[in-house]
């Protein structure tokens, strides 16, 4: 039987690598030599509102004390700090993460339970967690069906999901807007307070990848399609989306 062709969650981007084969290299190496520098990063997206945001959503889906939670594609652990402080236990939130770069910042800044790996290929077992949480990372995976199915099969019957994605918004104004802040504005500060090239190109293709991204729509049937129930997204101010499912037999 001839396998499906993947669900990438945009086409292959030639200014920074050939061919889909070469994007995770490409995406490890670029988060590696960015690690050091991604919160700094992160406080000129959001302008300090993110921690708030990111634990509001985490509440949402039901996050409590008790539950465990893989936090895939961890970064620099922006997640996992607000699932950290709503459970309380560093035992119960695990981080996942392609770039040893990313891992090593987090286990500077947090003492939780990491792993490297892929996020089509979970290295945990089944049902191990009541909810896999992912941070602006689902533009990296490289077919988004396989990485559902995956996020599915290692989650408890009851479990959660929570995707935080940022999309580009329909309105051509806030989507010229977005475009000079993200792919113009934050690449040329990040270089001047850093003085890290590799910061350019990190938000060049932040741009880049949002800006080809495939419809949310395609997005919510493939967690659909990967068996979750009450799938469904959350959209505030036309940019940001928090994608939920729950998967079944509770």
């Amino acid at each position: 039987m001839k396998p499906d062709k993947p669900l990438e969650p945009h086409p292959v981007l030639p200014d920074y690598y050939p061919d889909l084969a070469q994007r995770p290299a490409f995406v490890r190496g670029l988060f590696d030599r960015t690690a050091h520098y991604y919160d700094h990063i992160n406080r000129l997206l959001s302008f300090g509102s993110g921690s708030w945001y990111r634990r509001r959503a985490l509440l949402q889906v039901g996050l409590r004390p008790g539950m465990t939670v893989l936090d895939v594609a961890i970064g620099t652990g922006l997640v996992a700090r607000q699932a950290l402080a709503i459970t309380g236990d560093p035992q119960a939130v695990i981080g996942l993460d392609i770039s040893a770069g990313m891992l090593a910042e987090v286990r500077r800044l947090l003492g939780i339970p990491l792993i490297q790996g892929l996020m089509e290929q979970l290295p945990v077992a089944d049902a191990c967690c009541d909810l896999v949480s992912m941070g602006y990372a689902l533009r990296h995976v490289a077919d988004l069906n396989v990485t559902f199915r995956e996020f599915h099969r290692v989650l408890r019957p009851g479990g959660a999901l929570l995707i935080l994605e940022i999309t580009r918004p329909a309105h051509p104004v806030k989507r010229a807007l977005l475009k000079f802040y993200l792919g113009r504005l934050v690449p040329l500060l990040g270089w001047l307070t850093t003085g890290q090239r590799d910061l350019q190109t990190l938000m060049h293709y932040y741009w880049d990848t949002i800006e080809n991204c495939v419809p949310p729509e395609t997005i919510l049937q493939a967690i659909r399609a990967a068996g979750f129930a009450e799938a469904g997204c959350h959209i505030e101010f036309d940019l940001f989306r928090a994608y939920f499912g729950r998967k079944g037999g509770a």
